[in-house]
């Protein structure tokens, strides 16, 4: 009885949580994969500064120059992304159990 209170309990807990990364999920503003880098034209005497961003999309790795005055915009569209990476696998481990816990408690007489 204790293990069905428990399970039960959790149950809940997992349904409260999904319910918040959807609420999360629902404000995310734009977002995009990637990692930016610094490069220069000049590597050895750091001169022609310029920002890239290289991302893998579709199985096709891709680049895109970013003007120095869209950094910090890059910046925070791939940490939207992050967030939404984060959130997304968090909701997927957390169906996992619960489906787990679910089919538990349907085998209990």
């Amino acid at each position: 009885m204790y293990a069905i209170h428990m399970t039960e309990k959790r149950l809940k807990q997992i349904e409260k949580r999904i319910e918040k990364i959807k609420t999360e999920l629902a404000v995310l503003e734009p977002m995009r994969p990637g990692s930016l880098t610094r490069q220069y034209k000049d590597p050895e005497n750091q001169h022609g500064p310029y920002y890239q961003l290289s991302y893998t999309r579709d199985m096709k790795s891709r680049t895109d120059y970013i003007p120095k005055d869209c950094v910090r915009e890059a910046r925070r569209q791939i940490g939207n992304y992050k967030r939404f990476k984060s959130l997304t696998t968090e909701w997927v481990d957390l169906s996992i159990e619960q489906s787990r816990l679910k089919f538990r408690l349907a085998r209990k007489p």
